[in-house]
Parts: C-alpha cells; sequence; structure tokens
C-alpha cells in the first residue's frame, strides 16, 4: 500500500513539473532588447539682437546719509525721466540696489578720515528697441551728469523662438547625418527613433561693441549671436 502511494505522489509531482515548465516558458524565451544607436548633436544659427540690456547707477556723497540718498535720488528720478523721454517704458526699468555707506579717506601712516557718505541706486535697464539704444544711453548720461555710471551695455535676442525652431531644425539634421554615418560604419541601417532629449536650453552668446560716430554720439554695435540648441536622439537599428 504504502509503495502504491509512493509511485503515485512521484507521478504527480513530476506533472506538476512539467506543467510548471510550460507554464514559466514565456519568461525564459523575453524578447531581446532593441539595437540601436545615440548620438548627440548641436544645431547653431546666428542671429541679430533685437534688445539691448543697459546696467547705470547714480551714485552721490554728502555729509550725512540722509543727504546723500536725497541727492542720490534726484539723480535718479533724472536718469528715469530721461528713459521714458526716449521710448522706455517703467516696465523695462528695474531697479537692481540702493546702497548708502561711510566712504573714508586713508592716510600713509594707516589713519582715516571719514570724508562723507555715498549713496547708490543701481538699475537695469531693457532697450527693446535695438536702433535707439545709443541714443537712450546718451540721454540717461546727460541727465545723470557725473553723479551717473554706465556699468554694462549688452546686446541680446529678447525673442528667439524662432531662431530657436531654426536651430533645432539644424541640430535634428546633424544628429541623423552622425547616425547614418555610424550605421554605414556598423553595417546596419536606421530604425525609428526611440527618444530624442533637448540635453539644455537654446543659449545666445553675447558680443558687446560700444563707440562714439564721427559727431560724438554713442553707436551700439549689436553684431550677431549664435542661438545654439544641443539634442540627445536614439534610433533603433536594423
Amino acid at each position: 500500500m504504502k509503495t502504491t502511494q509512493m509511485k503515485k505522489f512521484a507521478v504527480l509531482a513530476i506533472a506538476l513539473s512539467l506543467i510548471g515548465g510550460v507554464a514559466f516558458a514565456p519568461a525564459s524565451l523575453a524578447a531581446a532588447p532593441t539595437r540601436s544607436i545615440s548620438v548627440n548633436a548641436e544645431g547653431t544659427v546666428k542671429v541679430t539682437p533685437d534688445a539691448v540690456r543697459m546696467s547705470a547707477t547714480a551714485t552721490m556723497v554728502s555729509a550725512s546719509n540722509k543727504e546723500a540718498l536725497a541727492a542720490t535720488a534726484k539723480t535718479a528720478a533724472a536718469v528715469r525721466a530721461a528713459l521714458l523721454d526716449n521710448g522706455v517704458t517703467n516696465s523695462n526699468i528695474a531697479t537692481q540696489s540702493i546702497t548708502s555707506y561711510p566712504e573714508y579717506s586713508y592716510t600713509p601712516d594707516g589713519g582715516s578720515k571719514l570724508i562723507g557718505y555715498r549713496a547708490s541706486q543701481s538699475f537695469v535697464v531693457t532697450i527693446k528697441n535695438a536702433a535707439n539704444a545709443g541714443a537712450v544711453v546718451d540721454a540717461v548720461v546727460a541727465a545723470g551728469g557725473d553723479n551717473l555710471q554706465i556699468t554694462g551695455v549688452s546686446p541680446f535676442v529678447l525673442d528667439s523662438s524662432k531662431a530657436s525652431l531654426s536651430a533645432r531644425t539644424v541640430a535634428v539634421k546633424n544628429a541623423r547625418a552622425k547616425a547614418l554615418s555610424y550605421a554605414k560604419l556598423l553595417g546596419v541601417k536606421l530604425g525609428r527613433v526611440i527618444t530624442l532629449t533637448e540635453t539644455n536650453g537654446p543659449s545666445a552668446y553675447p558680443i558687446m561693441s560700444m563707440a562714439k560716430d564721427s559727431v560724438g554720439n554713442t553707436v551700439i554695435d549689436l553684431g550677431q549671436q549664435d542661438v545654439t540648441v544641443s539634442i540627445s536622439v536614439k534610433w533603433a537599428i536594423n
């Protein structure tokens, strides 16, 4: 009796083993990963800047903090008025900082003497009419006089959407050419695109130049800037 029961259990175990083997067979026969080629590429187009960013600081030294701030505010108001008169709107004029601190003169023996208090108000101005930027610079200098410092003038691309689209087109073209070159070397053919990633956003590289014309008017040379898009593309290969 015991021998017969053991034979039945053995037959049942073998049957379950076979069933289990059939049930799990698809897992062992899973499809192989898709073969692919991945490349990185850039697309760059040149574009003429359509705006200018100007940084300026109104500054004044007076006997007290209050007087220095008041004198600086007067210069800043004159600068602001000159900007508005030359087509720059309030929304494109931003105060970057206001400071006030004691200013000293130093003697050779290491001593110091208080000469007053220096107050400053710094602006960042966006001039959307790039062709008028030189006239705007001259106007604010005339308004601020010796109490105004121009600390920076930089042409830049205000609206880079069209240039970015062109740069993306060039980037995709360059990526495909590179992938086709690798496919030819490997003796394979490109299939569908699996992924495309823009590895960084469009970037523009500014070039600044400022000079005077023959009659002494400030001229901002806009030059050209590169708008660049970088991508990474993966193709299936056959």
